[in-house]
């Protein structure tokens, strides 16, 4: 028998894979916050823990970290394509090829570290989130995203700078450096969170009520 899928659980799983593998590509650049350098992909990563939290609240643990290995094997084809189109010879007319493999060659340990980083800490995310609902028994919904984000992200951020940068430049400052954006943009998400929780169980409510009619 065929169930029915979700829209927005598919519109969640994919902006959750797109955010992720945009993240990847603009992340060459190094943009300012304040006094504070960071990679220009963190805001694009950071969606993707609000919309696995989401996922997790409605469709629950399983659902959440199939779309998280969904969202890994599209990070892998990804910079499979990206690096395929780098080792490509280009058009003899085309004279920008320093410049594209300047923006998109990143070197094995960056890309082993995105990898390595977005596993250990997505898988996390989905199951501190529910070990934070089991034990405030499905309440707190603003504390639990939060929780689980927070130690995702310092999870994340650790893991990628010490792999891509260990040995390259001081990793303390980087680490601290990310980790304070990436705070401040886990407490602003929370109102979103919510509104999308609030919005998708609306649409369910009313999407059962017409069939019941």
């Amino acid at each position: 028998m065929n169930e029915r899928i979700s829209p927005a659980l598919i519109s969640l799983a994919c902006i959750f894979s797109g955010s992720l593998v945009i993240a990847a590509v603009i992340s060459s650049k190094i943009i300012s916050v304040g006094p504070i350098v960071v990679p220009a992909g963190i805001l694009a990563y950071c969606l993707t823990f609000v919309t696995s939290d989401v996922i997790s609240e409605i469709w629950g643990k399983n659902t959440a970290r199939q779309v998280v290995a969904g969202g890994f094997a599209a990070l892998v084809v990804c910079l499979g394509l990206v690096h395929l189109a780098l080792a490509w010879p280009g058009a003899p007319f085309w004279e920008k090829g320093q410049a594209f493999e300047q923006v998109l060659g990143a070197t094995p340990r960056i890309i082993l570290a995105s990898l390595a980083a977005y596993l250990v800490s997505q898988y996390h995310d989905v199951w501190a989130f529910h070990f934070w609902k089991k034990t405030f028994r499905g309440r707190h919904l603003w504390l639990r995203n939060n929780l689980s984000t927070t130690v995702s992200q310092l999870i994340d951020s650790t893991i990628f700078i010490c792999i891509a940068f260990l040995g390259v430049m001081p990793i303390l400052p980087l680490i601290l450096g990310q980790m304070a954006v990436k705070l401040i943009i886990a407490l602003l998400d929370t109102p979103v969170v919510y509104l999308l929780v609030w919005l998708i169980r609306r649409s369910d409510r009313k999407e059962q009520y017409t069939t019941a009619g």
